[in-house]
Parts: structure tokens; C-alpha cells; sequence
């Protein structure tokens, strides 16, 4: 990897110390995290819990049909859904070519609380004597329900048998890193420490759960599980006193279905079988846990619901008993297609995807979104707020029912169509992920599940992220591990997603969370008492999970602190990710947004699209869903602001805000793509300059238990007026239409990931831009008013060049400045250090893309 980081200067890629300069609210007391398996007296536990899978055959249950209609939106009345048939997508070459069972592990007492531990000597662990805390059974258990996985079949569309690997590879002894980046070495200690610590627990998991893969399949053992006699119940919850199920089934009897628990805080109970042969529990039935708790008798939905619901005119949501017959499963059709080398992201929100000032659905969103994002040319769609979220207006990230999809949407069954539409087209669905932090919510989520408030997180303020109002996972608890790890695993093999982006990593690498810290890339801020050792084990453990098994998945970390070797792979010492998203992009250009023109340096522009280390890919992107939230502003809305209401139409005459606006918006778009990383992000309307916000419904709720209106509880800003971008009658059109081109010019030419890169121009008086990704040559002209004639541009290869994309094209909203037709010839002889040249008439605010013909 090659870059020019000034005009006339060709130095190889080198490891950056610069992260993204970042500065975010508050900053945390600074503490040391470095164990990871203790109980709440730092002790190593005792025994693997054996969670009996004994059933309890004489629990007494009333079974019943279950008298409440399950409503899902998207659904009609006789529970029938009321998708359309699928309509197969037509686009032409011509248009594409123009444009386990597992056992519970204890890792606390009775009170589930544990001790943090700040010297390294303290977490020591002598994984010799590990045998001595395992409990006979628990191997007994684990063999019977382990089974060796050797491959997965999967129908390919050619209809051959591919196997796809699933064994998770050693650790591998993380030493690599050093060679990528020599300024790790001062840092050695530290490193070395955390690739310890995860080394051992690799070894604790294959010990005594039978490896990563089994470990990772808790969702066959917690929560329902269907058997061929019967349903099994199981949860960890080590801080009630007493259990029982209830829901439609039993009528909501307490006495009816209690549940045992054992030494480790696992409780159970067995439903057999109706005389009939049928489920005790009837699909759709809604079910709860009702705890005898230390905060007091308590009803929780369970924490490995697959399905959870809020019925009409309602506050709290209902679990769901989510199990349909075989032949209403939706089975999926088509294969899920391979990774592509550069990774085009579409950013998506399924409930405000509609054109409507409504909540959207899994189907329509199927129908009529997917096929509009394979005509823009996008290869891959990631989707926010999937996990099931009682606060629609936490845009997803206050997550309740971790291993259920929102039923604001549809059912699981219409998000696997969903997907399995996705792949038909070829495109790959990457989940936005939430394990950073949990909602606060006890009624519907985590959050004191057992009536503790220490279960899932930490105790007192370092279990409680006071910006967003949520809970802070424990990493360093066993069951939490399981839990998290097992998550992970179920949307990647119940419903085939194809990754993840890892949200809000940053908050779980520090104790500090990032918050009121500014990153300015010495490695001290990386590697010391604030880093969370705990955490930064469970990132490596899910990478590992993620690619052992799922070898074409891929893993996206939202960090904004540059923390180094973030996307190496995990044997080499790294954390794991395949992409790290480049956030202080969206900054900069916000940055340059406020100023004048004339105050722009296009120095500091390339300085920070390119400011990325050595071998970690980058998601870049101009804006994503942050910049378009109220309060905040897209890049169109800083560029022309009201103005946009008024004069986008094309019968109209223009103004200079609105002539501005479009080009700069065209120009700040491809430059990033072109220069800021290996994959690049766009959320969904921001292709043609969306001249909303968005705003959830909402209302607020006061400390006295009044309610402020908010915005009257509207949809209004809560939805994408995509007619928008199609109208041929608005210069939104234009917009819409270059985006699109920008991305099928990056799928025939491949430039993201191009081994050739070369900055050769950076002109702050000029303000111009040139430089080469592959065979193509970028000429940005970022002045307001100058245009150049015969404008000697510097290239590598001799030949004929001709122009591939102009932002000035009056397809895209511009003034046709240029001869699409015109032949441009090269000279030899140096110039900006490039042993070649041509000439190009480049005129004011346009970007343009020469390729050389072959």
C-alpha cells in the first residue's frame, strides 16, 4: 500500500499513530480491568455448573390453547401475512454498465457480585489445575450434547454442494503485530498481558464446554427448548429465591409450573408433552418468569426469548413462545452470496424505510427497498435496530430481547425472508449489532433480571453509561460471555446474516468509555489502567467465533479512539475486526461545513481521509444515521439548508446555495469513497440529499410523571421520501443518479481495494486535488470560481484516457461542462513526480474520473 502525503513525495503506507481526532462528552474514573474469570471474592471458581437436564416430570400444568392473538404489524387479522408475491428484479447490462446444550459455568455466590482485580498477578490463573473444578457430570453432559461439526453443506446456486469450514483456528501466539506496527513494543507488557489473558480463556472454554463452538450455542440450552417429549425451560438467574413459568398456557399460574434451580443459579422446569402429542406451550403464547427476587416479586420476560411483543394500547411487551408448525417455517432458498472484495454498505432502519409517516415492515421493506438498493449499485445492506427494542426512538441501541427481532417489523419469519431476498439479489445483510451496553428498561429487559444489579453488568456507576441512559456489561462473567457470544452466533445461524458492525466498541475497550476523552493517537491513551482487558478478550473471542465458523463473515467496530491493531487478525494479536468504521471523516467534513470556502485546506481534507493504519481496512463515510438525527444536520442540510424546499425543482431557476450545494455534495461523496477506505457507507435517502431530519415519535417524560408533547408523537420525520429522489422533475433526481454511478463505477474498476495508490496534487492555492486508485485518475477541483484550462495532470501509465464520471454532467444536476467524448493523451516526462502527464480542462466545484483505455 502506497501513499503520497504531499505533492511530489511517494513514501510507502507506514503504521499511523493518529486515530481519529476525536473529543466525546464525559470522562470516567480511570481504573484497572484486568480480570476476568473471578467470583466476588477474586477467587477462581469451583465447579462448571451442571445444569441439570433432568426433567420434572411431576410439575403440575394446566395446558390451554392460547386465547391471545398474536398482532404483528404487517399481519392481517387471521394472523395471515400480507406480504406480496416477490417480484423478480430486472436490471439490464446496459444499465448496470452505464452507470449446545451447554452448562453453566459459576463465576460468583449466591449474590453474583465479584471483586475488579487491578494487578495482573491477582488474575492469574494456573490452567493445569483447571480439572480439579470441573464437576464429573458436567462432561458426561457435555458429551451427550456436543457433537463434532465437521462442515455445512450449502446449496450454491449452480446447485453444487459447497462445505464451509467450521472449526475455529488456535490462538496462534499474537506476537505479528509487532512486525506491523514497531511502535507496539513499548507497549509489549500490556499486550502481552491481554493475549494471555484470552489465551487462557480459550482454554478454560475448551476444557470445560467442549471449545468456542459449543460454547457459543447457549440458545440450545437456556431458554425453550423443544424436545421430542416435552418443553425444557432454563435461566440464569443465581439472585431469586424462587421461580415459577407462567403465560397462556398454564393461565398465568404461579403454582402451576415452579421451576428448581441448582447450586449455580440455573432454573428449571420440564412440560411434557399434552395427551395428544401436542406442545404444552402453544405458538404465539405469551410467557414471563415470575421471580421471588431481592428487590421482590418481580415478572421478566426471559432473557433468551426468541420473540417478544407489545400488545396494542399497552407499555410493557409480552414474551412471546415463538415455535410454528414445521410447514409455516420459513425455510431459506437461496445461498448467502460470497464477500466482495470492496464492500459498497447501504444503511438501512426497516421501520422508517416507507414512504408513509408510518412504522414499515420486514415485507415492504423486502419488496420495495431491496430492489432499489441493487439498482443503486450497493452490494451489501446493514440493518439498525434488528434486536427488539421497547423505546422505538433509541433508533435500536437500547436493546431489551437480545436473540429476538423487533416485532414492530413482522415476525422472525418475515425478516428471514427478509434476507433470504437479500441474497437472491446478491447482496450481503450485515446486522448492527448492540453488545456495548443494554437498556435500562426492568420491565422488559436485562436490567436487574434477577432482582440484582449485578447479573448481566457491573456494579454501581461502572455498570451504568450515564449518556445513554443504559447498563454496562460485565465481559469478565462467565455467563455473560456465553450469553453474549451465544447471541452473536444465533443471528448469524438462525437467520443468516452475513456480519455485523459492532456498535459503540470504543465504549467497551475503555472504563472510560471514550467519554470526555480526546484521542490524539499516543499509544499511552491505548494500553493501560483505563483499557478493559475483560472486554477486549470478549472482542477477540467473538471475532474468533465469527470467522472460525462463519469464514465469509464479516465484522465491522465502530471506534472512534484508533486503538491499534484493532483489525489484525486475533492470532497475530490483534482484535480481530475485519473493518474499523472511519469515523472522524463525518467530523471533518462537518468541520469544514461551517466555514467559508476560502477557509477550506484540501490538505487537512486528504490528511484525513487517508489517516488510517497500515493493513486495518476502513468503512469510510461522509454521514451516516448520526449526522441525520435532530440536532443534528446531513451534509445537504448544512449546504443548503432551507433553500432545499423551495428551489429543487427544475422548472425553477436555481440559486448560487443550491449550485453549490449540489456539486459540493457530489464532490465530498466521491472523495470519500476514493481516498478513505476499503469499504464505504451511505445511509439510506442521503444518496440524493434527503431534505429531512429524522425524529422519532416522542414524548417526554418529566420527574413529576408529566408528559411533554415532544414532537406529538409524529412520524412525520420518521420515514424516507425516497419519491424524492425518483422525481424527474427535482434536481434531487441528480443526485440520486450520481451516487448511483459512483457505485457501479466502483464495482467495473474495483478502485477501494486497488494495490495502486497515489496522491500526486495537493494545491492549497489552486484547490485542487489529484490522485490515482488503480487505472483511474481523480481530479477534484474544490475552487469556487477558478476553472483551468490545459490543467497538466501527473498519471503512471502511458496511454489514452478518457472521462468514466463528471460530476458536471447534466444527468447529475450539473452544467455539462465537459465533452463526454473527448480523447486525452499522455506525454512522457515527470511532472508532480508521476513519469507521465496529461492535460484536462477542469472546471470549478466538479470532480471528474479519468480511465485509462485499455
Amino acid at each position: 500500500m502506497v501513499f503520497s502525503l504531499s505533492s511530489g513525495t511517494r513514501l510507502a503506507a507506514r503504521p499511523s499513530n493518529l486515530p481519529c481526532r476525536r473529543s466525546v462528552s464525559n470522562g470516567g474514573r480511570r481504573r484497572s480491568n484486568f480480570s476476568f474469570l473471578f467470583d466476588s471474592k477474586g477467587s477462581v471458581p469451583r465447579k462448571v455448573s451442571a445444569a441439570s437436564s433432568s426433567h420434572n416430570s411431576d410439575s403440575k400444568s394446566t395446558k390451554v390453547a392460547a386465547s391471545w392473538k398474536l398482532l404483528i404489524p404487517g399481519m392481517t387479522d387471521d394472523g395471515s401475512s400480507s406480504e406480496n408475491p416477490i417480484e423478480s428484479l430486472e436490471t439490464s447490462s446496459d444499465e448496470i454498465e452505464g452507470l449446545q446444550e451447554v452448562v453453566g459455568f459459576p463465576i460468583g455466590n449466591e449474590d453474583n457480585k465479584r471483586t475488579d482485580q487491578s494487578s495482573a498477578a491477582s488474575s492469574e490463573i494456573n490452567v493445569e489445575d483447571e480439572d480439579k473444578i470441573v464437576a464429573d457430570q458436567s462432561s458426561d453432559i457435555r458429551e451427550s450434547i456436543t457433537e463434532e461439526v465437521e462442515g455445512e453443506t450449502l446449496l450454491s446456486s449452480g446447485g453444487v454442494i459447497d462445505v464451509k469450514p467450521r472449526t475455529i483456528p488456535p490462538p496462534g501466539t499474537g506476537q505479528r503485530i509487532y512486525e506491523i506496527d514497531p511502535l507496539l513494543q513499548a507497549h509489549k507488557g500490556h499486550l502481552d498481558y491481554r493475549f494471555n489473558q484470552y489465551k487462557s480463556m480459550r482454554e478454560l472454554i475448551d476444557k470445560h464446554e467442549g471449545g468456542l463452538d459449543a460454547f457459543s450455542r447457549g440458545y440450545e440450552h437456556f431458554g425453550f427448548v423443544r424436545g421430542a417429549s416435552g418443553i425444557t425451560y432454563r435461566e440464569w438467574a443465581p439472585g431469586a429465591k424462587w421461580a415459577a413459568l407462567i403465560g397462556d398456557f398454564n393461565n398465568w399460574n404461579p403454582n402451576a409450573d415452579v421451576m428448581t434451580q441448582n447450586e449455580f443459579g440455573v432454573w428449571e422446569v420440564f412440560l411434557p408433552n399434552n395427551a395428544d402429542g401436542s406442545p404444552p406451550i402453544p405458538h404465539g403464547s405469551r410467557v414471563k418468569i415470575r421471580m421471588d427476587t431481592p428487590s421482590g416479586m418481580k415478572d421478566s420476560i426471559p432473557a433468551w426469548i426468541k420473540f417478544s411483543v407489545q400488545p396494542p394500547g399497552e407499555i410493557p411487551y409480552n414474551g412471546i413462545y415463538y415455535d410454528p408448525p414445521e410447514d409455516e417455517k420459513y425455510v431459506f432458498q437461496h445461498p448467502q452470496p460470497k464477500a466482495p472484495k470492496s464492500l459498497r454498505i447501504y444503511e438501512s432502519h426497516v421501520g422508517m424505510s416507507s414512504k408513509e409517516a408510518k412504522i414499515n415492515t420486514y415485507t415492504s421493506f423486502r419488496d420495495d427497498v431491496l430492489p432499489r438498493i441493487k439498482r443503486l449499485g450497493y452490494n451489501a445492506i446493514q440493518i439498525m435496530a434488528i434486536q427488539e427494542h421497547s423505546y422505538y426512538a433509541s433508533f435500536g441501541y437500547h436493546v431489551t430481547n437480545f436473540f429476538a427481532p423487533s416485532s414492530r417489523f413482522g415476525t422472525p419469519d418475515d425478516l428471514k425472508s427478509l434476507i433470504d431476498r437479500a441474497h437472491e439479489l446478491g447482496l450481503l445483510v450485515l446486522m448492527d449489532i448492540v453488545h456495548s451496553h443494554a437498556s435500562n428498561n426492568v420491565l422488559d429487559g436485562l436490567n436487574q433480571f434477577d432482582g440484582t444489579d449485578t447479573q448481566y453488568f457491573h456494579s454501581g456507576t461502572r455498570g451504568y453509561h450515564w449518556m445513554w441512559d443504559s447498563r454496562l456489561f460485565n465481559y469478565g462473567n462467565w455467563e455473560v460471555l456465553r450469553f453474549l457470544l451465544s447471541n452473536a452466533r444465533w443471528w448469524l445461524e438462525e437467520y443468516k446474516f452475513d456480519g455485523f458492525r459492532f456498535d459503540g466498541v470504543t465504549s467497551m475497550m475503555y472504563t472510560h468509555h471514550g467519554l470526555q476523552v480526546e484521542f490524539t493517537g499516543n499509544y499511552n491513551e491505548y494500553f493501560g489502567f483505563a483499557t478493559d482487558v475483560d472486554a477486549m478478550v470478549y472482542l477477540m473471542l467473538v471475532n474468533d467465533l465469527i470467522h472460525g465458523l462463519y469464514p465469509e463473515a464479516i465484522s465491522i467496530g465502530e471506534d472512534v479512539s484508533g486503538m491499534p491493531a484493532f483489525c489484525i487478525p486475533v492470532q497475530e494479536g490483534g482484535v480481530g475486526f475485519d473493518y474499523r468504521l472511519h469515523m472522524a471523516i463525518a467530523d471533518k467534513w462537518i468541520e469544514l461545513l461551517k466555514k467559508k470556502d476560502e477557509d477550506w485546506s484540501v490538505g487537512e481534507v486528504v490528511q484525513t481521509l487517508i489517516n488510517r493504519r497500515w493493513l486495518e481496512k476502513c468503512v469510510a463515510y461522509a454521514e451516516s444515521h448520526d449526522q441525520a438525527l435532530v440536532g443534528d444536520k446531513t451534509v445537504a442540510f448544512w449546504l443548503m439548508d432551507k433553500d432545499m424546499y423551495d428551489d429543487m425543482a427544475l422548472d425553477r431557476p436555481s440559486t448560487p446555495r443550491i449550485d453549490r450545494g449540489i456539486a459540493l455534495h457530489k464532490m465530498i461523496r466521491l472523495i470519500t469513497m476514493g481516498l478513505g477506505g476499503e469499504g464505504y457507507l451511505n445511509f439510506m435517502g442521503n444518496e440524493f440529499g434527503h431534505p429531512e431530519w429524522i425524529d422519532f415519535p416522542r414524548g417526554e417524560h418529566l420527574s413529576d410523571g408529566k408528559i411533554v408533547p415532544g414532537n406529538n408523537y409524529s412520524f412525520d420525520k420518521c420515514r424516507r421520501r425516497f419519491d424524492l429522489g425518483d422525481a424527474d422533475y427535482l434536481r434531487y433526481l441528480g443526485m440520486q443518479e450520481f451516487d448511483r454511478a459512483m457505485q457501479h463505477l466502483e464495482e467495473k474498476y474495483g478502485f477501494m481495494t486497488s494495490e495502486h495508490r497515489y496522491i500526486s496534487r495537493k494545491d492549497e492555492g489552486d484547490r485542487m486535488v489529484i490522485f490515482e486508485r488503480g487505472n483511474l485518475v481523480f481530479v477534484f477541483n474544490f475552487h469556487w470560481t477558478n476553472s483551468y484550462l490545459d490543467y497538466r495532470v501527473g498519471c503512471l501509465n502511458p496511454g489514452k484516457y478518457k472521462v468514466v464520471l463528471d460530476s458536471d454532467d447534466k444527468l447529475f444536476g450539473g452544467f455539462g461542462r465537459l465533452d463526454p467524448a473527448a480523447e486525452y493523451f499522455t506525454t512522457d516526462g515527470y511532472y508532480d513526480n508521476r513519469p507521465r502527464s496529461f492535460k484536462v480542462y477542469t472546471p470549478s466545484r466538479t470532480a471528474v474520473v479519468y480511465a485509462l483505455e485499455e
